[in-house]
């Protein structure tokens, strides 16, 4: 049994021979030496956070900015709680006045103090300012003899969940250990005594916020695993938004789970379902296998008896009877899907599949990114082709999808996704501009038009996609819905469907792409009816922000010129001056400076301020700002 006291807790039996008490003795003094060292350094080292006047206290590490320069991601001070056991009186008193503190509860913080295998103990890591001030403030009293504040560097993410798989998160040591922290590591850390580069991204911090409440809320709608929801500009291959859910708050990392943590529409690999059929009957009518008028009879279901006497079939969802490749889109037909690719060889089927980037990853800038799954044709089954037709036995990425489909956006060229804009240096010059890869041409102008031209029929009353319909704007759409392979048995699943839809907007010349993806739905699976929706409440929220001419929105010509009022922060000089009604955007520079320490708390516009305007300023002095 464990003494309370902390005289009891580093005693030892009596070794029962010279030998071993040798042995044992040196290791007990090699142990002491280290221990000795470690309390020398922590006794040398001021326990408070350092002066903020301290040279390198920040910039060490790059800024990482969206595209309109908000900052997603900077460097701050936090700290590291630890105790030292000798210095501890009463381990009782200690863990009821410092477990509050930092949310640990004094019953689980004793059994950590008591039964720990060293003296020196860290509670809670990467502390925020709120924490530490507490702790100091407590530590001034006595209360918390024995505990203590390591000063480090840390990161802190200012929109807390908005892109937070995107963005990723650093370690202790304030490494990159997930997406772009990890893939520009080499940017963001500190190099040759400089501060970090600025990593600038394509995201749009207004349009990822669009979209991830519109995922929310479809991931709510309809009881499901998960929802990607993604933005591009076609001409550019810029990623506006991409969001993923369930997400996670990168601040708080230690309670995220691996799921939450996945940035699904880069890493994960799936069958697409229908919305494939985009890619396939635009590869078939590119390579002359089939016409526009070429015509074939649905009954419901595909069969063909191979040579070797293999009956080959699948099965659709309604009987469409004659169907040519415009019908195939607008009822989403497998069977017209499959009888159009049996007119291509295999081998050109292939690749002209590959040419949409499919089989091979993007080369967009996240770490861990999927090229899918796509086998070689000598590879293939009788039943490859038609299957691969109407998205099923391919495995691809929402990110491929999107790439995919600028070459129907763009008249036959496609253009490599990306989501890094460019690098900056600390002063920000321009380091680098970044690519991904080079646009190339890979069907006809006429050929992506023409598909284009279907997936308007979509949304009409025939069309699987209807209920994505924007009255005053012309939406090129496609539906899927696919079933998922249940990895235990190998087959398709009868209860997990993916849902999807896809939509290019204005169908004339598209500027913006949307691409939905719902995992395994409950109830309701098809992805007409559930994928839709949620796509068309995108396009009304995104269309007036983005520009995008409409019926109601008419583009007016203008010079150009726009004065927009300079908005200064208040000065910090001798005296604090009022922030009260300034917004956090505003606020966010003060943090970048090393001359002064500020805290914030809460998010909108400064609703209440510490010290109060007029206060004198010090050295030690820390303004927090409450948010509301």
């Amino acid at each position: 049994m464990i003494s309370e006291h902390t005289d009891n807790l580093f005693r030892y039996s009596k070794p029962p021979n010279r030998i071993r008490f040798i042995v044992f003795g040196t290791l007990i003094g090699m142990l002491g030496f280290i221990i000795l060292t470690r309390y020398g350094y922590l006794m040398s080292t001021p326990q408070d956070i350092p002066a903020v006047n301290s040279p390198r206290t920040f910039l060490e590490r790059g800024l990482i900015l969206d595209r309109n320069g908000r900052i997603l991601a900077l460097q701050t001070r936090l700290g590291n709680v630890y105790v030292w056991r000798p210095d501890i009186h009463n381990v009782d008193d200690l863990c009821r006045d410092l477990g509050p503190i930092i949310q640990i509860p004094p019953k689980e913080l004793r059994e950590r103090i008591l039964f720990s295998a060293a003296d020196f103990i860290y509670l809670k890591k990467q502390a925020d300012q709120s924490t530490i001030k507490e702790i100091e403030a407590a530590r001034q009293g006595e209360r918390l003899k024995g505990a203590g504040i390591e000063p480090i560097v840390g990161r802190i993410y200012p929109e807390k969940r908005l892109a937070s798989q995107i963005i990723g998160f650093v370690g202790d040591e304030n490494n990159g250990l997930a997406g772009i922290e990890y893939a520009f590591q080499e940017d963001l850390a500190p190099h040759g005594g400089n501060p970090g580069n600025h990593v600038v991204l394509t995201i749009d911090t207004n349009v990822q916020f669009i979209l991830e409440n519109i995922a929310q809320k479809t991931l709510v709608e309809n009881s499901a695993e998960a929802v990607m929801l993604m933005a591009m500009d076609p001409r550019t291959g810029e990623i506006l938004g991409s969001a993923s859910l369930p997400d996670f708050d990168p601040n708080t990392i230690r309670s995220s789970t691996e799921q939450a943590r996945m940035n699904r529409p880069v890493i994960w690999a799936y069958e697409p379902g229908s919305v494939f059929k985009v890619y396939s009957i635009a590869a078939l009518l590119d390579a002359g296998a089939i016409g526009e008028r070429t015509g074939f009879i649905c009954q419901g279901h595909y069969e063909r008896v191979t040579g070797l006497g293999e009956r080959v079939t699948i099965n659709d969802l309604s009987v469409h009877g004659p169907v040519s490749a415009r019908e195939i889109i607008i009822y989403s037909c497998n069977t017209g899907a499959a009888y159009a690719a049996d007119r291509l060889g295999t081998q050109s089927f292939y690749n002209r599949i590959r040419d949409f980037g499919f089989g091979a990853k993007t080369g967009v800038g996240n770490p861990g990114e999927t090229a899918g799954f796509l086998r070689p044709s000598e590879r293939w089954s009788e039943r490859s082709k038609p299957t691969i037709s109407i998205g099923q036995e391919i495995a691809v990425s929402a990110m491929q999808m999107l790439q995919a489909s600028t070459a129907i956006a763009n008249d036959g060229v496609l253009v490599p996704p990306r989501i890094i804009s460019r690098i900056l240096s600390a002063e920000g010059a321009l380091v680098r501009n970044y690519e991904t890869g080079t646009r190339r041409r890979i069907i006809r102008g006429e050929t992506a038009r023409a598909l284009r031209s279907y997936m308007v029929d979509v949304t009409s009353n025939i069309g699987t996609g209807w209920r994505a319909n924007v009255n005053d704007l012309s939406l090129a759409v496609k539906t899927g819905t696919a079933q998922i392979i249940d990895p235990d048995t190998g087959a398709y699943s009868d209860t997990d469907f993916l849902a999807s839809c896809i939509a290019m907007l204005p169908s004339e010349s598209p500027s913006l792409v949307l691409y939905l993806v719902i995992v395994k739905p409950k109830g309701e699976y098809l992805g007409g009816r559930i994928a839709a929706p949620p796509i068309r409440e995108a396009v009304e929220a995104l269309v007036d922000y983005l520009g995008i001419p409409r019926g109601r929105n008419p583009q007016i010509s203008h010079t150009g010129q726009v004065s927009i009022p300079s908005i200064t922060i208040p000065q910090v000089g001798k005296t604090i001056p009022n922030f009260q009604g300034y917004s956090k955007r505003q606020i966010l520079p003060l943090l970048l400076r090393d001359d002064i320490r500020v805290e914030l708390t809460g998010d909108g516009w400064v609703r209440r301020q510490t010290p109060p305007p007029g206060a004198p300023v010090n050295a030690e002095t820390v303004i927090l700002l409450e948010l509301e």
